[in-house]
């Protein structure tokens, strides 16, 4: 076994899966134009991307000590190229449609967004799992460092969108049909190029057995860990940290663009290298303030952000607004993965693989609404709705830092084999 080789190849499968996001919220707007969709329809039709990775995440993470771990990833490999593939050759309807079903395009697009997202949720239900046996002693660090190539794809997917863009003159006036298709397409397709990378880096490889199971732990025990209380709690969190962080993301782009007139996507890149950076940080913030303490900290300064990227009129504004949400947002998806491995190690990859389903099902539901208010109330009043979520958040994960500093502080819970047989 290469751990490292292992480590590196999570890592870009994550990247994959960052740059997927990136790039379709840059070619939103393009791809609405060419298959006739409006923003409600455009909010549809991303929806089975996270259904996708939804079901996906949640199976692939029950079936990893089936199945094997490499064999899984190798399959959201594959998956990627079949998804893109089939979205850059989907006939586009002659002019608006009723329904996203009653047209052989939209419906290969629903289709094909739905085989993304399920590749996504397949490198999710391994990566989180594998991270946790390669590093059972620093579980939440090493999460943030891997969860940091989250925003590191978003950064590549961003740039690379963004020089397309000047290259192929794309954000030049008065351009034809046909050149708009060609710029969204090429966009699009660089997708499958850390694929195949990563495809190649886990050939052959060896990977190791779930720590749960080699630590002898019972599918039984693992399933009575999703009952306890403390884990219902976080499942709920888990819903409005996704939908604060990852709606309003997918958004962003045409958010700015509208507001201020500027590449929006810059934005989305900026607030990315902030998440890239800061997250290389999340161990030592983590112990510092606990990670109920971090996470009280990001909720503020999420709640803050959105609330301000609903009145930006600047390109100043929006940097500044995108600062302050970017630095709330960070900490949310890897911590509270984090959270779950260390104090429910028994529950192994199929806990993991909910919290995770769970952000992405959050993020199904958050994207059609926030189309809808876009549509009808305007993309401002679209974040600051939003932004009534991590307000919330604040509430919780503040009573839950009170409430471990009562208990003589937060620890994280070790796996006993001898006391879980006895």
């Amino acid at each position: 076994m290469n751990p490292g080789r292992l480590f590196l190849a999570s890592c870009l499968a994550l990247i994959t899966t960052s740059m997927v996001f990136s790039i379709r919220g840059d070619i939103l707007d393009a791809l609405g134009a060419d298959f006739h969709l409006n923003k409600e329809q455009l909010g549809m039709v991303l929806s089975p991307a996270f259904w996708g990775f939804t079901v996906s995440i949640i199976i692939g993470g029950s079936l990893v000590d089936l199945f094997g771990m490499r064999r899984l990833l190798a399959i959201s490999g594959w998956a990627y190229v079949v998804g893109v593939v089939g979205i850059l050759f989907a006939p586009r309807p002659s002019g608006a449609v009723s329904s996203l079903f009653s047209d052989t395009g939209t419906l290969i697009l629903y289709a094909c967004m739905l085989i993304l997202g399920l590749a996504q949720g397949l490198v999710e239900g391994v990566i989180n799992p594998l991270c946790a046996t390669l590093f059972p002693n620093d579980k939440t660090h090493r999460m943030n460092i891997l969860h940091a190539w989250w925003p590191g794809g978003l950064i590549i997917g961003g740039l690379l969108a963004f020089a397309l863009t000047k290259i192929l003159g794309l954000d030049a006036p008065g351009l034809s049909p046909s050149q708009i298709t060609f710029g969204w397409q090429v966009k699009l397709a660089t997708v499958m190029v850390p694929a195949a990378i990563y495809l190649f880096m886990i050939r052959g490889q060896h990977f190791p057995a779930t720590e749960r199971v080699a630590a002898g732990i019972s599918n039984s025990q693992m399933l009575r860990e999703a009952y306890r209380p403390m884990f219902l709690l976080l499942w709920v969190c888990m819903w409005m940290t996704a939908a604060s962080e990852l709606g309003p993301d997918q958004w962003v782009s045409s958010l700015i663009t509208q507001l201020t007139g500027m590449q929006g996507v810059l934005i989305l890149v900026y607030t990315a290298g902030l998440m890239f950076v800061l997250r290389f940080f999340g161990g030592p913030l983590a112990h510092r303030f606990s990670p109920f303490g971090l996470m009280t900290l990001s909720a503020l300064f999420a709640a803050a952000g959105l609330f301000l990227l609903g009145g930006v009129k600047s390109p100043a504004e929006a940097f500044v607004a995108a600062t302050i949400f970017g630095i709330g947002k960070t900490y949310f998806w890897p911590t509270m993965l984090g959270i779950t491995s260390e104090l429910f190690p028994r529950g192994g990859a199929l806990l993991l693989a909910i919290m995770g389903g769970t952000g992405n099902l959050a993020v199904a539901f958050v994207l059609p609404m926030m189309g809808g208010w876009y549509d009808t109330a305007g993309p401002a009043a679209a974040f600051r709705y939003v932004g009534v979520l991590p307000v919330i958040l604040t509430v919780i994960f503040g009573g839950l830092f009170v409430y471990y500093r009562s208990q003589g502080g937060y620890r994280a819970e070790k796996i006993s084999v001898a006391a879980d047989l006895a």
